[in-house]
Parts: C-alpha cells; sequence; structure tokens
C-alpha cells in the first residue's frame, strides 16, 4: 500500500552565507561556522518536490550557488534532509550548489506501508532507479565538477548503482557506508533466514522491531550507536517531534531482507572492483550498525579507493559527531575533492 506524501513546509532560516576558507586535510578548529543555528533551514535554499519515473513525490533541497561545482548529497536509512542542513551550509558556503532528498518511503517523501513508521521498500532496485533518474537531472542543472557525498545506507545505494553503470560524478565519498550489516549477537546466516522467514510469513511490511519513542534509556543507546554529540543528536529529536510527516522508526522486515541481500550481492560481485570514480571513504572501527570488515573489504577492491578508519571517537555519524571528528572529516572530504574533481 503506497500512501502519497503531503506537501511540507519550511520552518524558520538561517541568517545568509558566510565566506568560507580553504580547509586543510587535517582537523582545524576554524573549520566551524559559529552561529549555525541546526533547528533552522539555510537562507536562499529551495525545497520542492521532484517527480520519479512513476510520479512518485520525492522531496528535494538545494541550496548553493555552484561556483565550485555540484553535489549530491544522499542520506542514510532513517533520515531526513534536516540532519544535514549543516554540513550541507558548509558545503554550499565553499561555493557547491549543493542538491539532496528524502529517499522514497521516508523523511518528506511518504510513506510505503500504513504504518507512518515504518521504514519499507520492496526493492532496493527502486531506490537505485529514483538515484539514476534524480542523478540525470542533477547532472543537466549545470556544468562544472561534480562530486556525489552519501552516508550509510546513501553509501551503499551509491556504489551498487556505480557499479551497475551510473555515470560517474568527478568524485565520490561515502561516510561509514553500509556495506554490510552489524547484525550481532545474530550470525549472519541466522540473521537472513529470520528475515526470510518473516517476509514468507506475510510481515514483510511489519516493523522488524519495536522502538519506543518515548523511552529515555533507548534513547540514549540509540545516541550512542549513532554520535558521542548529544546535542546533534537532540536536534533530530527537535525535528522529529516538530514535524511528525517526516519521522520514521524501525525498518520492515523486507528491508532488512533486501538489505542483507543487496549488501552481499554488492560485496561478493565482480561489479565493484569496475568502479573507477575517485573515491574517498570514511569509516569507524567501533560502528555498531553497518559492518566495518566489510567497508575494509570492499574499498581493497576498488581501484584507487582511499579509506580512512576512525577509531573510539567516532560512531556511525561522523558528519554529525563532536567537532574534532566531524571537522576532521570535512576536511578530508574537501581536501579529496579539491584535488580530484577541482
Amino acid at each position: 500500500m503506497a500512501l502519497v506524501p503531503r506537501p511540507y513546509g519550511l520552518p524558520k532560516r538561517n541568517h545568509g552565507p558566510m565566506d568560507s576558507p580553504d580547509f586543510p586535510p587535517d582537523f582545524a578548529p576554524d573549520l566551524a561556522r559559529p552561529g549555525f543555528d541546526r533547528r533552522a533551514w539555510p537562507m536562499g535554499g529551495r525545497l520542492d518536490y521532484w517527480s520519479g519515473a512513476d510520479g512518485w513525490p520525492i522531496r528535494r533541497y538545494r541550496l548553493g550557488s555552484g561556483a565550485r561545482g555540484r553535489m549530491l548529497v544522499l542520506g542514510g536509512r532513517g533520515d531526513m534532509i534536516e540532519k544535514y542542513l549543516e554540513v550541507i551550509d558548509h558545503w554550499a558556503a565553499r561555493g557547491w550548489a549543493v542538491t539532496t532528498f528524502d529517499w522514497r518511503g521516508q523523511g518528506g517523501s511518504g510513506r510505503l506501508t500504513a504504518d507512518p513508521m515504518c521504514g519499507h521498500i520492496d526493492d532496493f532496485a527502486d531506490w537505485i532507479a529514483d538515484l539514476n533518474a534524480l542523478a540525470a537531472d542533477w547532472r543537466a542543472e549545470g556544468d562544472g565538477p561534480t562530486a556525489i557525498v552519501a552516508h550509510s545506507m546513501g553509501g551503499h545505494l551509491l556504489l551498487r548503482a556505480l557499479a551497475e553503470g551510473m555515470p560517474s560524478p568527478d568524485a565520490a565519498v561515502t561516510v561509514a557506508p553500509m556495506l554490510g550489516l552489524h547484525s550481532a549477537p545474530l550470525p549472519r546466516w541466522l540473521a537472513v533466514a529470520i528475515a526470510r522467514l518473516m517476509v514468507a510469513l506475510g510481515r514483510g511490511e511489519r516493523q522488524a522491531w519495536t522502538q519506543k519513542e518515548q523511552s529515555e534509556r533507548q534513547r540514549r543507546m540509540r545516541q550512542k550507536r549513532l554520535t558521542h554529540d548529544p546535542d546533534r543528536y537532540a536536534d533530530e529529536l527537535w525535528w522529529r517531534d516538530h514535524s511528525r510527516d517526516i519521522a520514521l522508526g524501525p525498518p520492515s522486515w523486507t528491508w532488512v531482507l533486501q538489505a542483507l541481500e543487496s549488501t552481499r550481492a554488492l560485496a561478493q560481485g565482480d561489479a565493484v572492483a569496475r568502479i573507477a570514480t575517485p573515491l574517498l571513504m570514511l569509516a569507524t572501527q567501533h560502528d555498531q550498525l553497518v559492518s566495518t570488515p566489510a567497508i575494509r573489504r570492499v574499498a581493497a577492491r576498488i581501484a584507487g579507493a582511499r579509506l580512512h578508519v576512525y577509531g573510539r571517537e567516532a560512531a556511525h555519524e561522523i558528519l554529525r559527531e563532536l567537532d574534532p571528528v566531524r571537522l576532521d572529516a570535512l576536511g578530508r572530504i574537501d581536501a579529496f575533492l579539491d584535488e580530484t574533481a577541482p
């Protein structure tokens, strides 16, 4: 059952963009943009809907002049545009025309089941089709260098799309890409068996686990899996609480099965080794959501891919971490893009 999303309005905005210095590849305190309100939309951006091939409305946001080039930012499972306004504003201040969007079935792009809190997709190929079509329109919007930055599930979908023949940008960055799921304490084979059983029993569109929205204990546990920064985690909750249309809970059993099968197919198939896009991969050794060993294995199979793995200082959402990690990651990304997509 597909539910068409409702229009989503703009909340308050930030002040206009500030001049931005050239950033070194290592941690630099001057990367911080003082005064940025993470609970407001940056001034000058445009929030609208892009239509998929079947007419499905995909909520899209664009910000920046494009003097530096054009960037596409892909979020992860359960993410919404609002979570990454801070880094979008950072890249827009550096001259990138940044485009981002909510994946079909999450954020402001509607829901695919009757349960508005269930993160569902029938087939990851549907998201690949959306990405290919939206990226084609994005490329046609202007000239100049192109870059794609993708987090978690978005990183998996980007690498899968490139492996399957999507035209390459000049450079790509994946941040904690979902190249394998962290299924512990269950072994992967058991997680697959359970997911297949639940789908076979007709529970594919049901939430794979429960998430008590008002449980302070569960919120603290979730925060520790995502980021060491309680303030940035609180920002996500603020957006969810003030805009319930964009809130999303656990994935469906079909999503779980699709994720397990798609990540295995990408990691074991031959196509990933044919990716020729200049690629920077950031990961963290203590990621509790995606498999860091899987990231290492895939990175080793992509010629020229550069991999940096953080330690205990970083959880899954590297770009929403405490500033020593977040700014180091931004510095690495900016230096890489300056080199590979000048």
